[in-house]
């Protein structure tokens, strides 16, 4: 027997349904995505808690003339199978498989691209303002969730919006929750609204929005009669939903942080399929986790800040073991960076732990009210370098750039846990200005890694390997790399020479004098950008000192990196041994 979604490839299709067969839709659709992310892995609970929503959106209006946008992404699982990509969406986050975000070049279903939060109100209200300019009669709508509703970029779009006439609608997906639960006195404002407790004027009738709701995000009649009605006023509105985050799978509406994105499960039970981890190293943010936790514990001026990924950061340990000193300040970067700055200027020693990807959002603030001011607020840059399936909009890439311009600014990539432990240890001990220290997402490779803390001289460099006729620099974990891939060289290791420089910033410029002095051929390998990096560092000092050494930058190439495992993602920017063993092979042969 046939169902329904099988003759369902656009929404054209969809809407040619009785509204009586939408909730066996919602069904088989939640079917679909569960059965495919079972094994495929993606984020789940978020696109399970607004099928219904999707399905009423599609049906009610006339897209992809009618403008949608879903803020962050993570929910638009079923709007990507009902736009075009239902039998691709196997291929979701996988090398040269659809992206698991909306993307422009994907599909024209895919108004705007995301992946960060909170982008969704200003890019829709900057479309319905073209559609004005241009005459043209068309309806935008912004999906955004309560936690990235409460970002400040959100409430920027939602100050202008109320002052322009804009045919613009904003639907609030309230499911209390965005990777980890929401946080903030926005979140029990809404908390009151749903409750029914409100003591003041609504927030969104204040800004000039015309409010509705909040009405059940799982209820097909309400949605479309809602959002049927909402089609004839004119200017801007908000429509508050409410939804079950996970909602159809039981374990995923219980557990609702770890149905994120849960990994491999099965589909009929739901219980997740756990990972062979005997006998593995910790991953890198847990080193992060619980070393903070014992610095904590030795010095009482020290305070944790995440902006909203305490899981995902670790700092849930600390927030666990010494609440008052540990805090998620939700999605809010810029407010999380200048939170530290305040801390420093009292004498505190904040570390304030951001994926490198998401420090973009406050680049400001890192330098106009951390690096001009010369706090010593220590960047603990979680997810550096390529972060695998997420794709483009995650990937870690660019921080060794962006930070390296910056006056005062101090910038380590420790090659191992230890490493990882160590500058922790020394960063809060007083440096008197600011450090990023970048490390990547996943596991390391030290079994023994809490070792006693010992203080790393800032700005030293260290020799790993000796050799006679070319030297290898490598900063971050890929030293590890380097390193198996010299190993593997037997016939000629011998010429191969292998330096850990640790900091992009300050150098070693001691130790890269011996270098240039002693080899007329350099490699230069990071997990980062080719331009304006490591190896641009090590180029300029060149130049400046009137070098002329042979020097070959490895590192990412001038172009956005998408999705794909980071094993093949390696490969692809000739990052991983075997490309390494060949540049090193050039390099000794020319």
């Amino acid at each position: 027997m046939k169902k329904l979604l099988d003759h369902i490839d656009f929404p054209s299709d969809l809407r040619q349904l009785n509204p009586e067969q939408l909730p066996e839709l919602a069904k088989e659709l939640r079917d679909f995505i569960i059965n495919i992310v079972a094994t495929k892995e993606g984020h789940l609970g978020a696109s399970l808690g607004v099928i219904e929503l999707t399905i009423a959106l599609h049906y009610v209006f006339n897209t992809p003339n009618d403008l949608l946008i879903w803020d962050v992404g993570h929910q638009a699982y079923g709007h990507k199978i009902l736009t075009g990509r239902k039998n691709k969406f196997h291929t979701n986050r996988q090398l040269g498989g659809i992206s698991g975000f909306p993307k422009r070049s994907e599909s024209v279903y895919d108004t705007f691209g995301v992946g960060h939060s909170s982008t969704s109100i200003s890019a829709a209200l900057g479309m319905a303002i073209a559609s004005q300019l241009k005459g043209e009669d068309r309806y935008h709508i912004a999906v955004i969730g309560d936690a990235s509703i409460a970002s400040g970029m959100a409430f920027e779009g939602l100050n202008h919006a109320g002052v322009t006439d804009s045919n613009l609608l904003v639907i609030l997906n309230d499911n209390a929750i965005g990777i980890d639960p929401s946080v903030g006195a926005l979140k029990q404002y809404l908390t009151n609204v749903k409750k029914g407790k409100e003591k003041q004027d609504n927030i969104f009738e204040a800004l000039n929005f015309d409010y509705s709701g909040p009405v059940d995000g799982h209820d097909f009649n309400t949605l479309i009669s809602e959002l049927e009605r909402l089609k004839r006023i004119k200017g801007p509105k908000l429509l508050h939903v409410i939804t079950t985050k996970g909602k159809g799978l039981k374990q995923a509406e219980e557990d609702q942080v770890k149905y994120h994105a849960p990994g491999k499960f099965d589909a009929k039970t739901g219980n997740i399929i756990p990972k062979t981890e005997r006998n593995q190293p910790p991953k890198f943010q847990d080193v992060f986790g619980y070393t903070i936790v014992e610095l904590a514990k030795m010095n009482s001026k020290i305070v944790g800040i995440t902006p909203a990924m305490p899981t995902g950061s670790s700092l849930k340990y600390m927030m666990d073991v010494l609440p008052d000193r540990a805090f998620d300040v939700g999605i809010a970067e810029q407010h999380a960076v200048t939170l530290a700055a305040g801390m420093a200027t009292q004498g505190l020693v904040p570390f304030c732990n951001i994926y490198s990807t998401f420090l973009q959002r406050a680049y400001d603030q890192v330098i106009h009210d951390v690096a001009l001011q010369n706090l010593p607020v220590i960047f603990c840059l979680d997810r550096a370098g390529l972060v695998g399936e997420d794709g483009a909009t995650h990937h870690g890439v660019f921080d060794l750039a962006y930070l390296r311009c910056v006056p005062n600014m101090i910038i380590c990539a420790p090659r191992n846990e230890v490493e990882l432990r160590n500058i922790m240890y020394t960063a809060q001990l007083g440096l008197n200005q600011p450090i990023a220290i970048r490390y990547p997402r996943g596991r390391g490779l030290m079994m023994d890694w809490k070792q006693p803390f010992a203080n790393i001289e800032i700005g030293k460099g260290e020799c790993l390997k000796t050799g006679s006729k070319v030297a290898v620099l490598s900063v971050g974990t890929i030293a590890s790399t380097v390193s198996e891939a010299i190993l593997e060289m037997h016939e000629i290791q011998d010429q191969i020479a292998h330096y850990d420089l640790r900091f992009i910033k300050p150098l070693d410029e001691t130790l890269l004098h011996t270098i240039f002095k002693s080899f007329s051929s350099i490699i230069t390998i990071e997990e980062g950008t080719v331009n304006g990096g490591f190896g641009s560092a090590i180029l300029e000092f060149g130049a400046l000192h009137h070098y002329r050494n042979a020097i070959r930058i490895l590192g990412i190439p001038d172009q956005f990196i998408e999705h794909g495992t980071k094993s093949e993602l390696s490969t692809y920017v000739r990052l991983d041994k075997e490309h390494i063993k060949s540049e090193i092979q050039l390099i000794l042969k020319s």
